[in-house]
């Protein structure tokens, strides 16, 4: 199941989808961490799901620019 929907992250500000990235960068660099200290993961499905959250999220946001400057140009 996904962290956060398609539908969610559209429906989300800017500065919340900035915050949100902010949030799942640093859980995944904790998670990223514990493996390279020899820690066991409870879930490593967690790290990819955190990974395409993170891709969603990035791409939307660019949408959002190319469709905010395309308004401006035209």
């Amino acid at each position: 199941m996904p962290i956060l929907r398609v539908k969610e992250i559209r429906d989300m500000s800017s500065n919340e989808r900035r915050k949100k990235l902010n949030e799942l960068r640093t859980e995944l660099m904790r998670l990223k961490t514990m493996i390279k200290a020899g820690g066991a993961v409870e879930n490593f499905s967690r790290i990819r799901e955190i990974r395409k959250t993170i891709a969603r999220i990035l791409t939307i946001e660019h949408e959002e620019q190319l469709k905010t400057k395309g308004e401006t140009k035209g």
